[in-house]
């Protein structure tokens, strides 16, 4: 290269696009990866939603189960395995218990509700038929209807089939929910510890501090739900005495587990309770329920919502109703029962790995045990020979393993 040749002075690349767009698009391809991400874990847990449904209704059962685990275990100092045991048998008897007697209220009550509906309709064809002629087109469409029933009977026999199936999957996944509500009761920070020990050391740490945060924003979420649970369906139920009183208490029952789905859940079950007196007494009773049913939804939502679910998830209204939609949009009733649950679990979770500690007061000295052991397992000695002659002793204990010492050097540290 002679002197006279010159060399072009290099090209700054960077120096051409924007700063506003280098970063617009660091952002987007983060941003892509997290959704992929999500929707990669999304599909999962629709692959698996036999699984993970029974296991997430579980933790609910668990949450709902732990006082009185506690009561027996702590109280009455029962092993913690009997207290488990002695939980669960009792929420078992309890459920069959309501519906049982719901069942025979809604034998007895809808007896009578099918005969008075019936008479309705017989008597509301009557006069159709009378006044405009109809019979004979209301008699031919009815037998166009029993035509198409028996053209469909292959369909019908299917679906009963896909039917019977569903109520075994349904089964199953019910022995799931108890078989793992149990564990979850005798043995939870062993389960914890367990599922922690398999991420890198360096972050178990922080994911059990957060994890902590997380089940006491459940718990508070399960319990309140309950109690603005049992306040519709008392209040309902209350109603629906006046007007269909044996059918009062399934009524209650269906509003109050119609509840657990947040703003929707009372809606359509206090639709369902004015219907039912409707068909029964008449449109001035209808009325009325309907008052009783709108009185019960704004006390729900202008004084337990706010002061009482607003402390537990710290969610904001409009992100609880995203949530339900979000939820019921992607596994229906499912979903929509455990969307504001996990949002509440996320919320608290994220803010806490961002530096918002949203419970100080928990701390973080409950430092995770080495090992997983059983809550209730006697300590297992150890004898671990170090050099010929020289006998190490150690116990494995609820909190970990003990450090190695050698007897003979009394409290020196090897």
């Amino acid at each position: 290269m002679t002197s006279s040749q010159t060399t072009a002075p290099p090209t700054d690349e960077s120096g051409a696009v924007p700063p506003t767009i280098r970063a617009a698009a660091s952002w987007s391809w983060r941003m892509l990866l997290i959704g992929a991400f999500v929707a990669a874990a999304l599909w999962l847990l629709t692959l698996l939603k036999s699984i993970v449904i029974p296991v997430a209704v579980a933790l609910l059962l668990t949450i709902m189960l732990t006082p009185v685990r506690r009561l027996l275990n702590e109280r009455l100092r029962l092993p913690r395995g009997l207290s488990a045991g002695l939980s669960l048998v009792g929420l078992i008897v309890v459920v069959a218990g309501l519906i049982t007697l719901a069942g025979q209220s809604i034998a007895n009550g809808f007896a009578d509700l099918t005969a008075q509906a019936i008479s309705g309709f017989n008597e509301l064809w009557t006069q159709l038929s009378s006044q405009f002629g109809l019979e004979e087109q209301l008699q031919s469409y009815s037998q166009d209807i029993l035509d198409q029933l028996e053209a469909q009977q292959a369909a019908i026999v299917s679906g009963a089939l896909g039917a019977a199936a569903t109520a075994g999957s349904v089964l199953v996944g019910a022995l799931i929910a108890l078989f793992c509500t149990f564990f979850f009761l005798h043995d939870p920070r062993g389960i914890w510890t367990w599922i922690v020990g398999l991420l890198p050391r360096s972050s178990r740490e922080r994911v059990n501090q957060a994890g902590r945060r997380g089940a006491v924003t459940l718990a508070a979420y399960t319990r309140t739900q309950i109690l603005v649970a049992a306040v519709d369906a008392v209040g309902i139920g209350i109603g629906a005495v006046f007007f269909v009183p044996s059918l009062a208490l399934p009524i209650s029952i269906l509003v109050f587990v119609g509840s657990f789905v947040p703003v929707v859940g009372a809606i359509v079950t206090g639709a369902i309770a004015v219907v039912v007196v409707l068909v029964s007494n008449g449109w001035v009773a209808a009325l009325i329920m309907l008052g009783v049913v709108l009185l019960v939804q704004q006390i729900e939502s202008h004084a337990l919502q706010p002061f009482l679910m607003g402390q537990a998830v710290s969610l904001h209204p409009v992100a609880v109703i995203l949530a339900v939609a979000a939820g019921s949009y992607a596994a229906g009733i499912v979903g929509a029962l455990f969307a504001v649950p996990l949002a509440a679990v996320l919320n608290t979770v994220i803010l806490y790995l961002n530096g918002h500690d949203k419970f100080p007061e928990l701390g973080d000295e409950d430092a995770l045990p080495i090992r997983w052991r059983a809550a209730d397992a006697p300590p297992i000695p150890l004898r671990l020979r170090r050099t010929p002659g020289v006998v190490a002793e150690a116990a494995v204990t609820d909190v970990g393993v003990a450090e190695d010492r050698d007897p003979s050097e009394g409290d020196q540290k090897h």
